[in-house]
């Protein structure tokens, strides 16, 4: 897809991605347009699939989800079918938030988000190694979180 961008565009991009909640009032007067041209370009973004959602980030520590880890998976590649039963064995595991083909020492990269470390360690033992498809798991715990940004990095 080949967008044109022009420097309000990528400023409003930059301005929601910070704060979705904020008016088309407050928007248009930090790109300096007046309203109606700012929704306009907002609607463009939606429209053209460039701006995908919006939603609350919520913190997961402040509802009880303690424990972040991140589990490099290698797959068994001699089972039939086994990326595709594998992801949609993923898809149906809440915990599990994020999940990417990778290159390196093992196939997927996934993310997990749960309470504990005993919830962890069953959601280890009594649902991710019980999926057939996966010949090894590596655990990576995370200790804290140094950036997290929604932000993506262009020129703005």
């Amino acid at each position: 897809m080949s967008t044109k961008f022009d420097k309000i565009d990528l400023n409003i991009l930059k301005i929601l991605q910070e704060n979705g909640k904020i008016t088309n009032l407050e928007l248009s007067k930090q790109v300096g347009l007046s309203p109606a041209p700012t929704l306009e370009r907002v609607k463009k973004l939606e429209t053209t699939g460039i701006i995908t959602s919006y939603h609350a980030v919520v913190d997961a520590h402040a509802i009880g989800l303690n424990v972040q880890t991140f589990v490099l998976v290698s797959l068994a590649w001699q089972k039939e079918n086994a990326q595709q039963q594998f992801l949609e064995k993923v898809k149906s595991i809440d915990e599990i938030t994020e999940c990417y083909i990778i290159t390196g020492e093992a196939d997927f990269l996934i993310k997990i988000i749960c309470q504990d470390i005993p919830t962890y360690e069953q959601l280890l033992f009594k649902t991710l190694s019980q999926i057939e498809e996966i010949e090894r798991l590596k655990t990576l715990m995370t200790l804290s979180t140094v950036k997290k940004s929604p932000v993506l990095p262009f020129e703005y």
